[in-house]
């Protein structure tokens, strides 16, 4: 390789955000302000993988404003992206024909002083906010390996990835290399099983002595209703749902929200510790909007925008160490997500902001080493929403029980702020849940066969299309599978290839060939949900960041 392919230009930072998600968007907002109030000046930089700011970002969303006031007072004057400004919660539980509106929910799963918005608009909002107070933010750039200094065992900041590469790694008539983006302190907020995370777990240990991350899937669409449709008038505005179409065999359930211009948001959160590998968490999708109560809700709207990701649910006990020397870790990478109270913008925001402080005070001590990044989860700790994460420690534990167990659990958990019957609760990773075909004691049942008419039910194909997702077709697979034989061999005949199934957006199909069977990849369907590397039984599935830009394209996800 010549000297030219390989010199890379070098960015260098004060601080560094790597994701641009609410939880560095808000950081690097605090930051900023504070080194103004401060009279420093500091270079402070921001990279995000997708192609636009907002276009790899999706949740439901209800949004517990308290960290966004903390941060603009006067968000609501300023456009701040609302969809629906007051929430008017219902809760139900579903069997597969009926339903019964739930008489009593506990406190923290009522949401009146919430409001519902797209996650995309709020980056897309956030991330204008952030460039007029001055912070460099780039667009388009794959974090795809540390700087890292072995000998001090610091974070020196990010290599981006390359573009203008073909398949085959050789360098294109547009190849570029990868800038090396240096930083004195280097913020990760990657989201749900971030490629640099697991890097820097491997080379300082920070999710040593920690229970493991299990992970749910959410799939979700945005559906257009015709004007005068009934739920756009009714009391309630923000649906959930429990039971059907996951009674008996998976954690998780749906939501429904009213959003803005006669939408609505609607969408299945499915826990990736089920134990049979003959499970499609997109066919329950199907069974959840063809469940009767749904299906009224939603009649005679089209499908706007489909979109998948993953989200971190381990909670308290799966929070790795929050820092190394030169880094700390944000929002729903550090597992900061609230599984009792169902939401994690807000605590992404506020460990952003906890970051923002403790990066300044490390860069005025002229120390960013651990000893002074250590402060930032004492900070976290200070913060209204700490306890709530405590107390919810073993939620997600407990709703991996199942045919009753988990409700036995969830309620000692009420009655004692969280402790419940053992403490901490013991679970597996999602990997190692599932069991042989035909052997799991929670089998899931077979959903379908539906019609897709490809307007409000769609299938796999057209759902990646609405999605927005696209990939350089010619640049190397983000999509490894060291040993091809074990997914044509043990996996196939212990588990019949579960990655046919588990994955929304159809990467992995299964080809009849005169060898015999072969496993074929789409990765250019890919909607970087991780599912793939989580639930993988054999671990045999390794995702990596593709060329920056690729992916999902979502606007009002």
């Amino acid at each position: 390789m010549s000297n030219a392919e390989t010199a890379r230009q070098e960015l260098e930072f004060d601080v560094l955000f790597v994701g641009g998600g609410p939880s560095c968007l808000s950081g690097a907002i605090q930051l900023a302000r504070l080194a103004r109030a401060f009279g420093t000046e500091l270079s402070i930089g921001l990279v995000e993988k997708a192609a636009a700011p907002g276009g790899h970002s999706l949740s439901g969303a209800l949004v517990d404003s308290g960290p966004l006031f903390a941060l603009f007072p006067d968000y609501f004057d300023r456009g701040f992206p609302i969809e629906t400004p007051r929430i008017r919660d219902a809760h139900f539980f579903l069997t597969e024909k009926s339903w019964r509106r739930l008489p009593f929910v506990p406190s923290f799963l009522k949401n009146e002083h919430c409001f519902a918005a797209s996650l995309s608009k709020i980056v897309a909002w956030l991330w204008e906010r952030a460039e007029e107070e001055g912070v460099y933010c780039f667009s388009g750039f794959a974090g795809q390996n540390l700087l890292f200094d072995e000998k001090t065992k610091t974070v020196k900041g990010v290599r981006a990835g390359d573009k203008g590469r073909s398949r085959d790694g050789a360098p294109k008539s547009n190849f570029e290399p990868g800038a090396d983006l240096k930083a004195k302190i280097t913020i990760l907020g990657e989201g749900p099983r971030g490629t640099l995370l697991k890097e820097l777990d491997e080379k300082t240990g920070v999710f040593a002595g920690r229970a493991p991350q299990v992970f749910e899937t959410a799939i979700k669409e945005i559906i257009a209703l015709p004007k005068g449709h009934p739920f756009l008038g009714g009391q309630a505005n923000a649906l959930h749902f429990a039971g059907h179409p996951l009674s008996g065999w998976a954690r998780g359930g749906g939501f429904l929200y009213r959003m803005g211009a006669d939408r609505v948001s609607l969408g299945l959160v499915l826990g990736l510790d089920y134990q049979d590998p003959a499970a499609d968490p997109y066919a329950a999708f199907e069974a959840f909007k063809h469940h009767p109560l749904v299906a009224k809700a939603i009649k005679g709207g089209s499908v706007e925008a489909q979109g998948a990701k993953t989200l971190n649910t381990g909670g308290w006990y799966s929070i790795p160490r929050l820092y190394a020397n030169g880094a700390l870790v944000v929002g729903e990478a550090a597992s900061l997500v609230d599984v009792r109270r169902l939401k994690g913008i807000h605590t992404a925001m506020e460990s952003g902001m906890a970051a923002a402080r403790t990066a300044l005070a490390a860069l005025l001590a002229d120390n960013v080493s651990s000893e002074a990044l250590c402060a930032y989860p004492r900070l976290l700790a200070k913060s209204p929403y700490w306890g709530d994460l405590y107390e919810g420690r073993n939620t997600s534990a407990a709703l991996a029980r199942k045919n009753g167990a988990g409700l036995v659990h969830l309620a000692a958990q009420f009655a004692t702020r969280g402790r419940g019957i053992a403490d901490p609760l013991s679970r597996k990773k999602d990997c190692h849940t599932l069991k042989p075909l035909g052997r799991a004691r929670k089998k899931a049942p077979v959903f379908g066969p539906f019609g897709y008419d490809n307007v409000l039910n769609l299938d796999k194909s057209t759902g990646v299309f609405l999605s927005g997702t696209k990939h350089e077709e010619d640049s190397p697979d983000h999509l490894s599978i060291p040993n091809p034989d074990l997914c044509t061999g043990l996996c196939l005949k212990l588990f019949g290839c579960p990655c046919t199934r588990f994955c929304p957006g159809g990467v992995y199909t299964l080809s009849q060939t005169e060898q015999g069977p072969r496993l074929v990849k789409s990765p250019s369907n890919c909607l970087h949900c991780k599912t793939c590397d989580i639930k993988d039984p054999l671990g045999n599935i390794k995702w990596a960041c593709p060329e920056g830009g690729g992916g999902p394209n979502w606007q009002f996800m």
